[in-house]
């Protein structure tokens, strides 16, 4: 892919370019044909109904998105998109930005938390170098997609232009477009500042002050949290996202609330993906839009790829039932994100890491929810009285 390299354009541009080829995504429906045929097989295995909770409704879901009564998973494609943020500049990490790049090698070479897990659940996993800013040797399970060397400090205007804003999406599109039938991907990122990049687009698109929207992120004190929203604060103001009501939970023009739920203006979202996102988080909406045109379904991980998600659940509600929000981040603003979403994750294990790792920890879940609707015998089969 071309890089784009052109500077960060006006903070307060607001035009959208028209040239973004985004796919158009299959409309679900909970309560058709196929929908009823599902729970009806759900009810005829030998047990109470709905006893199996939550993985009776992923299976039901799975289904949908594969447009099938026997839903299967099988592939699991992991991907970790890396970007660095020029925001890391202010502070807001302890840990240096060359750390990116490092954790991309220990990522190829089998160390890292990911590895392990795609390894444990047979999962294809690949790193996708999305803006890494040190350079990162060749290796054929890394994907050199890098739009630019780093984002801009958006505390001074904007992360990237609309341009390559616009490539980062189209790039991450195509990964999601090239997946075969009957995938589950799980989304991963690493980046240093990309949990204060996710804040800044949480604040901006919700409204909430940005001291609601920062978390520890890897391990900030109580100064280090403080300092970080106030360059949250700084960033918001410098690209003209601020909302009226100053950070207080008012949502900022283009975005509105409805029944305690978020609803985004769709060129407001890339708005502030442009001005305060990464090339990562970039890359990830559009391999959830890709992915989601070609029925496969995609596992969020945690804040990070939540950030992700509301950008691309902006730009086309639709993609909502293609996602499993696999977890609850110990990250303290991820739960009342989600809330704000209008979505329950999975599990809750205290988990903070991002790389995809909560997100590989739903594929086990998904793959006994397939299992038991493909494979427990019925009532009849079985023998079994059903209730009278």
């Amino acid at each position: 892919m071309k890089r784009v390299t052109s500077q960060p354009s006006s903070p307060h541009a607001v035009a959208i370019a028209t040239a973004l080829d985004l796919p158009a995504l299959p409309r679900l429906g909970a309560e058709g044909e196929l929908a009823h045929r599902v729970r009806a097989a759900w009810d005829s295995k030998t047990k109470p109904p709905g006893s199996l909770g939550r993985l009776e409704a992923l299976a039901l879901q799975l289904a949908l998105v594969q447009d099938c009564a026997r839903p299967r998973i099988e592939r699991a494609e992991v991907r970790v998109f890396a970007g660095d943020h020029g925001v890391a500049a202010e502070g807001v990490s302890p840990y240096p930005q060359a750390v990116t790049a490092q954790m991309v090698a220990n990522f190829l070479a089998g160390g890292a938390a990911i590895s392990v897990l795609a390894k444990q659940f047979d999962a294809a996993l690949a790193v996708v170098d999305a803006g890494v800013a040190s350079p990162l040797a060749a290796h054929p399970q890394l994907l050199d997609l890098k739009i630019a060397s780093s984002t801009a400090n958006f505390a001074h205007g904007p992360a990237m232009t609309d341009a390559q804003r616009d490539a980062a999406l189209a790039a991450g599109v195509a990964i999601g477009r090239g997946l075969a039938p009957h995938t589950a991907l799980v989304l991963g990122e690493m980046g240093i500042g990309n949990t204060t990049s996710a804040a800044a687009i949480m604040a901006a698109l919700t409204g909430f002050a940005a001291a609601d929207c920062v978390g520890r992120g890897t391990g900030l004190d109580d100064a280090g949290v403080a300092r970080k929203a106030a360059v949250v604060e700084r960033a918001l103001r410098a690209n003209g996202l601020l909302s009226d009501g100053g950070g207080t939970g008012d949502a900022p023009e283009g975005v509105t609330m409805a029944h305690g739920v978020v609803r985004r203006d769709r060129d407001m979202a890339l708005r502030v993906l442009s001005s305060v996102g990464g090339f990562e988080i970039a890359m990830m909406a559009g391999a959830m839009l890709g992915a989601a045109s070609v029925r496969a379904l995609v596992i969020v991980d945690g804040f990070i790829a939540t950030s992700a998600a509301a950008v691309a659940l902006a730009v086309d509600p639709a993609l909502k039932p293609f996602l499993v929000f696999a977890h609850a981040s110990a990250e303290a603003p991820h739960a009342r994100w989600l809330q704000q979403l209008g979505v329950e994750p999975l599990l809750s294990l205290g988990m903070r890491l991002g790389e995809g790792s909560g997100a590989a920890l739903a594929l086990p879940l998904l793959r006994a929810a397939c299992a038991l609707l493909a494979d427990m015998a019925t009532f009849d089969s079985a023998g079994v009285s059903d209730r009278a």
